[in-house]
């Protein structure tokens, strides 16, 4: 027995998850792995093999994993421990996640951090319930590779034709979800039967043990191969040290960059070279990796913040409001559209909607309701998510952590899933021909950032929408007016002058869609010129409705915008408002409160309201 269970990081390293039904034999499996491989600490088995004498039970290899009392009090697995075994090829870190159905959540954090599984059933239960919900999670969570591991053989006295329909069930169900596994191994792990090594007790057997086939599965490629992707984590400036450069900070998720690099920040489309990689109490180093978390200063001071992703400008993220996604749900309350929830994924955290509920997955019955409404506690689903605004994320088969979300329903995690694709969203054309514009954009000497820089503050558009007679022009002069007092370059562009030169007959058939399409690409452009040359931009138009609001975001990219709306009902605002207003009363303070929200979103600097 080794002194204790030792890594050697030198070597190759995979994480595994083992997951199965609750009492089908996952922590004795894990215990008998531990065994066999000589990976216990010394002495360890021994201690609990006395101990189990001292109180009169019998041994069992379950016992070498659960350490928390209550889980010995139950018997069931509660969190996913993690323990290391190693064999001839290779190290793992191997996951023994649970498998009652009230600690799924725990059973999902595990499988997330997984390379390949070990699906456990127990041959004298049968595949149950769980067993068909754990292999959809990891269909979810993209682990394809899998092997099935059909556990306490000796109960059925090692029958073939038991085995044999198992796998036949179970491989039948597992084609319904999208997934292969590399074989089916009949063991007892409390007798060791097939885990290390073969026995006697099934001649009918030929192919691989669990140790076997675990050698079988293929390493992942190094992250660093990858796509460049950086999600922002912060953004900090050390003006007391008298350093003006803005240093942008985040994890090197996949990928790596070097300094010199072009990058772009999507959703923006904001582009920059990587002027110097910083890192505290560090060499000065010229390149960064996958697994590093670093800070980076750029030759163009440009404006990102929190949530956006850089990457390379020749392997852009998807970006788009609109997504396809394979989800959890372990919500007490049922998901239901309409309803606005958190969705976060790497840094970014927005509002969202269900827009479609595609099908819902009956694990118990094998079926697919197409029918179904609402995505229910412990139910997996295919839906189409809407975003408040659009977001960059990747396909989970082309870039895994750039492709998992978790929802959050209130304060809790209430479900999580990965982005199976891209939907197109009304923007998607005119977001690639904004982005082109970008890159295309003749700039002269004096830049965008420049201006930002000398006037201290962020350009963008404030943009008023609600009813007419709600007093939204109103609000929308005295915030110019405001902002101009507190010397920030401000220009109310109302919506009739804009159109000022568009012909009359044009505006009266505005409604047909080809014209209308042509009169929001006028006002967007001309708004994104305004920008162009520092100016906070507030504007206000009956012209444009709540409809075209996003298209306007997508015209002015890569300036931002805020949307106040005005009505009295908060729960009839557009999905994409940062700030409702009731019925206007007393503009004063309804500007005090446009101000934080400018404060707050970095577009002006935190100053104190003047007199008009």
């Amino acid at each position: 027995m080794s002194a204790a269970p030792v890594i050697t990081y030198d070597r190759e390293q995979m994480n595994i998850v083992i997951v199965g039904h609750v009492d089908h034999g996952k922590s004795t499996l894990v215990g008998r792995l531990l065994a066999d491989t000589d990976s216990l600490f010394e002495g360890h088995e021994a201690k609990i093999r006395a101990i189990c004498e001292r109180q009169g039970k019998e041994f069992e290899y379950a016992f070498l994993l659960d350490a928390l009392s209550e889980e010995q009090e139950q018997g069931i697995t509660i969190d996913a421990a993690r323990c290391f075994f190693k064999t001839e090829k290779r190290d793992y870190i191997i996951i023994d996640a649970p498998g009652h159905i009230e600690f799924l959540k725990n059973m999902v954090t595990g499988a997330a951090r997984a390379e390949a599984a070990v699906l456990l059933i127990d041959a004298h239960e049968g595949v149950q319930e769980n067993s068909r919900r754990h292999g959809f999670l990891l269909s979810m969570l993209g682990v394809d590779q899998v092997i099935v591991a059909v556990n306490k053989m000796d109960l059925v006295d090692y029958d073939q034709t038991t085995f044999d329909r198992i796998e036949t069930e179970y491989r039948s169900f597992l084609s319904e979800i999208g997934v292969t596994p590399q074989c089916f191994v009949p063991i007892s792990a409390r007798d060791g039967d097939f885990v290390a090594d073969p026995t006697k007790t099934m001649a009918w057997y030929s192919g691989p043990t669990v140790l076997q086939a675990v050698d079988a599965f293929e390493k992942e490629p190094p992250k660093e191969n990858q796509m460049l992707r950086m999600p922002v984590q912060d953004v900090y400036r050390f003006n007391a040290q008298g350093d003006q450069r803005r240093i942008v900070a985040g994890r090197v998720e996949t990928g790596s960059l070097r300094v010199g690099d072009r990058v772009v920040f999507t959703p923006s489309n904001k582009t920059s070279t990587i002027e110097s990689i910083e890192s505290f109490n560090t060499p000065v180093a010229s390149a960064a990796h996958a697994g590093q978390s670093v800070g980076i200063t750029l030759a163009e001071q440009i404006y990102v913040r929190r949530g956006d992703l850089m990457s390379h400008v020749d392997a852009l993220p998807q970006v788009s409001t609109m997504i396809r996604a394979n989800i959890f749900w372990l919500g007490r309350e049922s998901m239901t559209p309409g309803k606005r929830y958190k969705l976060k994924l790497g840094t970014t955290s927005v509002n969202v909607v269900i827009e479609e509920v595609v099908s819902v997955l009956d694990a118990s019955e094998l079926d697919s309701d197409t029918n179904k409404s609402q995505v229910n506690r412990h139910d997996v689903a295919e839906i189409i998510l809407r975003t408040r605004n659009p977001i960059a994320f990747d396909r989970t088969q082309e870039v895994e952590h750039t492709g998992r979300f978790v929802i959050v329903d209130g304060y809790d995690i209430a479900g999580g899933g990965i982005i199976r694709d891209v939907v197109e969203d009304a923007e998607a054309a005119l977001r690639s021909e904004t982005r082109q514009r970008e890159f295309r954009w003749v700039k002269g000497l004096v830049t965008l950032a420049d201006r930002e820089a000398r006037s201290g503050h962020q350009a963008g558009l404030v943009l008023f929408s609600g009813d007419a007679g709600t007093g939204k022009a109103l609000l929308a002069k005295h915030l110019e007016r405001r902002l101009f007092n507190q010397g920030i370059g401000s220009y109310l562009l109302d919506g009739t002058n804009v159109l000022l030169g568009v012909d009359h007959e044009e505006l009266a058939v505005a409604e047909r869609e080809e014209t209308r399409e042509k009169l929001i690409r006028h006002y967007g452009e001309v708004a994104h010129l305004f920008i162009d040359s520092g100016q906070i931009v507030i504007s206000t138009t009956n012209t444009i409705g709540l409809a075209e609001h996003q298209t306007i975001a997508t015209l002015i990219a890569p300036a931002e915008m805020v949307s106040v709306h005005i009505c009295p009902h908060h729960d009839q605002a557009p999905l994409n408002t940062d700030l409702v207003l009731a019925v206007i009363e007393d503009v004063e303070a309804d500007v005090d409160r446009i101000m934080a929200l400018l404060q707050e979103r970095g577009f002006v600097p935190a100053l104190q309201s003047t007199d008009d």
